[in-house]
C-alpha cells in the first residue's frame, strides 16, 4: 500500500470514528461522546478526585408537538435546542444529544448542588423562549436531572444512572423541574418503585377496593347517587392514599387496568341500589387522551349489566385540556349512549368558562375550596352564587363538594344549589356499609338488597 492509500485509509478511519461519536441530526456528540468525556475527566482527576457534574435534559410535551406539526418540524426544534445549549453552557462544558428529545451535559467546573441548580435554571430559561417553525412559534419547557461525581457514582454507568434517576423525579413532579441526585432522592424513587409493584400485584389480586360517598338533593336531603372512590390497604404498606397511588398508576402507564377494576366493582355494587340512584366515577387525564376509552367504559358497564343512563363520569378541566380534540370525541361518544358528564373541581382551573363553552357537560361540581369558606368569606359566597346562577342559565346541574357543616348546607340551600356531598351527609363507605346507609335512609331494605356483592 503506497503512502497516498495509507493516508486515505487514515482519513476514512477518522471519518468513521467521528461519525460513530456524532449525532447526525444536530451535529452534537452522542452518548459515546458523553461516556468518553466523563471517563477522561475522571481519569485526569484520579489522584485528586475533584467533583464535576453531568446532566440530562428532556423536553416536556415534545411528542404532541411532533405529532401535530410533523417530524420535520420536530427535527427543526431539536436543532434549535442544540444551538441554544451550545451557546449558553459554561466554559469547558460538553453538550450531547442522547437520543430522541433528550440531551446531556458534562460540566467540569460545577462542583456542588447549588451550582448545578443554577445552571439548570439558566438552561431552562433559555429553552423556554419560543421556537421558530417558519411562520408559527412553539413554546416548550424542559426538565433536568443532575448527578455530581464521585458522590453519585465514580463509574460512568453509575453516574449516568443517578442523573437519569434525578431526571425521572423531575418528570414526575411536573414540567420544568430541576433535580440534583441525592441518596434521599434515590430512596424516594426506590419506595415509588416498591409501591408500584405492590399496586400492580393488588390490581391483579383484585385487592383495590371501592368506597362510596353519598350525593344528596339539597332540596329535601334525599340520596340521589354515590361517587365511587378508590381505597387501598396493603398488608405491608398499610393504608395508601388515592392521592398517591392513582397518580402513580397514571404515571407508570397502568391507570387503565386500575380504572377497569374499580369501575367493574362499582358498577356491580350500583346494581344493588334502587334504580333511580346514579353512580359517579372519576376519569383520569390519561384516559381522556386514549380514543378507546369510551368503548372500554361502555363494554365494562355492559358486562356488569348497568344502564349507561345511571353512570356519571367526572373529569377535571386539566384532564380535558391534555388533548382537547380526543377528549371532546370521548365525551361525545359517551353522552350519545346516555352517560352523563360532570366537570369536577370547577373554579380551580385557568379557563373554566371556556371549557363550558367548548364542551358539552351535564353537571358542574363546585370545588370544596369555595364551599368550605362559604359561611365565613363573602367572596366565596359570591363566587358560589355566581356559579349557581350561571349553571342555571346554561341548564347545568350543580353539586357542591366538601360540605362538612350544617351552616354550609343551609347557605347552599339558600343560594339554590341543587345537590351536595361531603362528610356532613356521609363519609365514603364500603359496599356493605353503603347498603346499610340506604336501608336506613329508605327506612326499609331497598329492592336490590338481596343481590350479592
Amino acid at each position: 500500500m503506497n503512502s497516498a492509500e495509507q493516508s486515505s485509509q487514515r482519513v476514512s478511519e477518522i471519518d468513521l470514528h467521528a461519525m460513530a461519536y456524532t449525532d447526525p441530526l444536530t451535529g452534537l456528540g452522542n452518548s459515546y461522546r458523553l461516556r468518553d468525556k466523563v471517563r477522561e475527566i475522571a481519569d485526569a482527576r484520579a489522584s485528586d478526585p475533584a467533583p464535576f457534574t453531568i446532566g440530562l435534559a428532556n423536553l416536556d410535551g415534545f411528542k404532541p408537538i411532533n405529532d401535530l406539526f410533523g417530524p420535520d418540524a420536530g427535527d427543526k426544534i431539536l436543532c434549535q435546542v442544540a444551538n441554544r445549549l451550545l451557546a449558553c453552557v459554561p466554559d469547558g462544558a460538553t453538550v450531547i444529544r442522547a437520543g430522541g428529545d433528550e440531551f446531556g451535559f458534562v460540566l467540569p467546573l460545577v462542583f456542588e448542588r447549588k451550582a448545578a441548580e443554577k445552571v439548570g435554571a439558566m438552561l431552562r430559561e433559555v429553552l423556554s423562549a419560543p421556537f421558530d417553525l417558519g411562520g408559527r412559534n412553539v413554546r416548550l419547557s424542559a426538565s433536568f436531572g443532575f448527578a455530581i461525581y464521585p458522590f453519585a457514582g465514580d463509574e460512568f454507568e453509575d453516574l449516568l444512572k443517578s442523573a437519569d434517576t434525578a431526571l425521572y423525579r423531575s418528570k414526575r413532579r411536573g414540567r420544568g423541574q430541576i433535580t440534583v441526585y441525592s441518596r434521599e432522592i434515590a430512596q424516594e424513587m426506590k419506595r415509588a418503585t416498591q409501591l408500584e409493584q405492590a399496586l400492580r400485584n393488588a390490581i391483579i389480586g383484585d385487592e383495590v377496593d371501592v368506597h362510596f360517598q353519598p350525593i344528596v338533593s339539597l332540596r329535601n336531603d334525599t340520596v340521589v347517587g354515590f361517587e365511587a372512590l378508590a381505597r387501598w390497604c396493603d398488608p405491608d404498606l398499610g393504608y395508601v392514599s388515592p392521592s398517591i397511588f392513582v397518580p402513580l398508576a397514571e404515571e407508570r402507564g397502568f391507570i387503565d387496568a386500575l380504572s377497569e377494576t374499580l369501575l367493574r366493582k362499582a358498577a356491580k355494587t350500583a346494581l344493588t341500589w334502587p334504580k333511580e340512584l346514579f353512580l359517579s366515577f372519576n376519569l383520569s387525564s390519561a384516559q381522556l387522551m386514549d380514543p378507546s376509552t369510551s368503548s372500554n367504559i361502555l363494554s365494562i358497564i355492559d358486562r356488569a349489566g348497568l344502564d349507561p343512563r345511571r353512570l356519571e363520569l367526572e373529569i377535571t378541566e386539566t384532564a380535558v385540556m391534555a388533548d382537547a380534540d380526543v377528549a371532546q370525541k370521548i365525551i361525545g361518544e359517551l353522552r350519545s349512549h346516555g352517560v352523563r358528564i360532570s366537570l369536577d373541581d370547577f373554579g380551580t382551573g385557568q379557563s373554566s368558562l371556556g371549557r363550558l363553552r367548548d364542551f358539552t357537560f351535564d353537571k358542574v361540581k363546585i370545588d370544596r375550596a369555595f364551599v368550605s369558606r362559604i359561611s365565613s368569606d363573602r367572596s366565596s359566597e359570591h363566587i358560589v352564587k355566581a356559579i349557581i346562577a350561571m349553571c342555571d342559565g346554561l341548564d347545568l346541574e350543580v353539586v357542591a363538594e366538601g360540605i362538612e357543616e350544617f351552616s354550609e348546607s343551609l347557605k347552599l340551600k339558600e343560594l339554590g344549589c341543587g345537590m351536595g356531598q361531603g362528610y356532613f351527609y356521609g363519609k365514603p363507605a364500603d359496599a356493605v356499609a353503603t347498603l346499610r346507609y340506604l336501608a336506613d335512609k329508605y327506612r326499609e331494605p331497598p329492592p336490590a338488597l338481596s343481590v350479592a356483592i
